[in-house]
């Protein structure tokens, strides 16, 4: 039924506008002036009202005012019948807001068609405006929804769609597959190349996931680098490997975005409903367990999720609380690997590797605590002991009169961070331990260095100023520039032990470490290849020209006593104790 409220004062006018109104099937409402209609306006909210001008206490102008200032009663509409018939009454009655005016004596044809006609124009600003919620409403519901970059579904339609799919799978007695997926080194690419191409990155990334994934399937952008993967109805763990690697391979395909070649790998985790999990939550953490482990496994691989992981995962929560006891009871050692001179043959300095002793478990490799130490962040605190501890060694050769060289101290990415005081802290090892910064040598990867390379290059240019040595290690298997690199103040590189080991059989792995001594000399920088085990790898080194190398072949890493006992000895390469190159 649709509500008219007529606003007269002069009732006998009023009641018969109101008595030709209910003739024609309106509901109507009366005020006898500007204020009631007001209060009655705001608690009925009619769809028309019908004003006199001139009225005691607030007139019909005063009343509009008071509407059109109400959210609520603004879009209402409001026509004036009145006496007043001068122009300048008309035009002020338009400007605040009027629909229509009438100006008595007027018919019930004026009157009723007047009404029509604004309701009809109500109804369609009605429809009009409703429409426009729906728009926004269904623009709200999608966003809500989809990542705003990427437009693929996000962490809260994907939750929904695997609850639905997993549910689906058991009402129909099916397989199916979740997939994590993480990109490898994300960050190198926006610290090198910018945020703007990162993201557009993601984009090409996203499509190229969109378009491989079957129309019953789902793929969604979980957060920053993650996105997950649902595929419906698998026949077997097999073909559910066999997608994962096709997965593998078309995101490695270089991307061409404004002028660069960008290449990018992922880490995959894979779960099985219903073999590993018959809820959707526990698919989910299944899945991200399996990705960490590919990802802390080589990268640019998949791991299928088993039972065997959660005790790993198990055993690395162990791992973590008792490293925070192993801080406070000094349960690390430093032990030294010596570097040697291809050249002379002698030892000329040493990498310092930390071990750590637990009281049960005996001696636990760096392999195993240090991603720990890096997750928890004891890793700044487990550099500060090893530096100490092998600056106040320095100090006991230098004062026994042991010529030890130079000693290699590994860092963390962490070090390397704006808000990392490194500088303070290595200048205050060094006063306090009375070590001189040239027997000092700091190691870093490539990866390191190009997190923040500007920023990097800025810390290696004080630290070689300050004269401690810097060198690169794992070189060759980051993702460094060569363009960066000539700006780099480094001066050594190392050969990863990945091209050594088979340098002697693989002509790949021997042209690689050949570039890289070249490249490195004519940079005037030194070379160390690592993982040196047989004398064929060492005399092929020492043909190419590289100028030290480490490894078994010499030496495993040792106890500083042991080491120390070697340097009196003054083992090197021509004596009895080694082979002869």
């Amino acid at each position: 039924m649709t509500i008219i409220l007529v606003i007269e004062d002069v009732e006998a006018l009023r009641e018969e506008i109101m008595e030709t109104l209910l003739y024609e099937g309106f509901d109507v409402l009366g005020a006898e002036n500007g204020v009631v209609g007001v209060q009655m306006t705001k608690t009925y909210l009619p769809d028309l009202i019908i004003c006199d001008i001139a009225m005691p206490e607030l007139d019909g102008f005063g009343t509009l005012v008071a509407l059109r200032q109400e959210p609520k009663t603004s879009l209402i509409p409001f026509i004036f019948v009145t006496a007043m018939t001068e122009k300048a009454d008309m035009r002020r009655a338009m400007q605040l807001g009027a629909d229509d005016y009438l100006t008595k004596p007027f018919t019930s044809a004026e009157l009723l068609g007047a009404i029509a006609s604004r309701l009809q124009k109500y109804e369609s600003v009605k429809e009009h405006y409703y429409d426009e919620i729906k728009a926004v409403g269904k623009k709200f519901e999608y966003s809500s929804h989809h990542d705003d970059l990427t437009q693929l579904p996000n962490r809260i339609l994907f939750h929904q769609s695997l609850s639905q799919a997993v549910l689906h799978a058991k009402i129909n007695r099916k397989s199916l597959a979740l997939l994590f997926l993480d990109m490898d080194n994300f960050n190198v690419i926006n610290n090198t190349l910018g945020n703007d191409i990162g993201d557009q990155l993601f984009k090409a990334i996203a499509e190229r996931l969109r378009r491989y994934t079957a129309p019953c399937d789902m793929v969604a952008r979980i957060q920053g680098d993650e996105f997950a993967m649902i595929i419906s109805d698998v026949a077997d763990t097999v073909s559910v490997k066999l997608e994962t690697q096709k997965i593998l391979d078309l995101l490695s395909r270089p991307y061409n975005l404004y002028g660069h070649e960008i290449f990018i790998t992922s880490s995959i985790g894979i779960t099985i409903f219903p073999d590993d999990h018959q809820e959707a939550e526990g698919l989910i953490k299944n899945a991200e367990l399996a990705m960490y482990y590919a990802k802390d496994h080589g990268r640019n691989s998949y791991k299928l999720y088993s039972s065997d992981l959660n005790v790993q995962s198990s055993e690395y929560m162990a791992l973590a609380n008792s490293l925070h006891r192993a801080m406070d009871r000094n349960e690390f050692r430093v032990f030294y690997q010596p570097l040697v001179d291809l050249k002379s043959g002698k030892i000329v300095g040493a990498e310092a590797l930390a071990r750590w002793q637990h009281p049960d478990l005996g001696i636990i490799m760096p392999c195993r605590f240090i991603p720990i130490a890096e997750q928890t962040g004891l890793i700044l605190r487990l550099s500060e002991v090893m530096l100490y501890s092998v600056c106040q060694q320095m100090r006991a050769w230098r004062e026994a009169g042991i010529n030890y060289g130079f000693v290699a101290v590994n860092l963390s990415s962490q070090h390397f961070r704006p808000d990392s005081n490194l500088m303070e802290f290595i200048s205050k090892v060094l006063l306090e331990t009375g070590t001189d910064s040239d027997n000092l040598a700091i190691e870093l990867t490539e990866s390191i260095i190009m997190k923040n390379a500007e920023f990097t290059i800025q810390v290696l240019s004080q630290l070689k100023a300050m004269g401690v040595k810097v060198a690169i290690d794992d070189f060759g298997t980051g993702y460094s520039s060569l363009s960066y690199l000539k700006h780099f103040p480094v001066n050594t590189l190392k050969i990863d032990r990945c091209f050594v080991e088979d340098i002697t059989t693989d002509r790949h792995d021997a042209t690689i470490s050949l570039a890289i001594i070249d490249l490195a000399h004519s940079l005037s920088l030194q070379v160390v290849a690592e993982g040196v085990e047989t004398a064929e790898q060492a005399e092929l080194l020492k043909e190419y020209g590289c100028d030290r190398i480490q490894g078994y072949f010499f030496s495993p890493p040792l106890p500083a006593t042991e080491f120390e006992k070697m340097l009196i000895d003054g083992k090197c390469l021509d004596d009895q104790h080694c082979v002869s190159i």
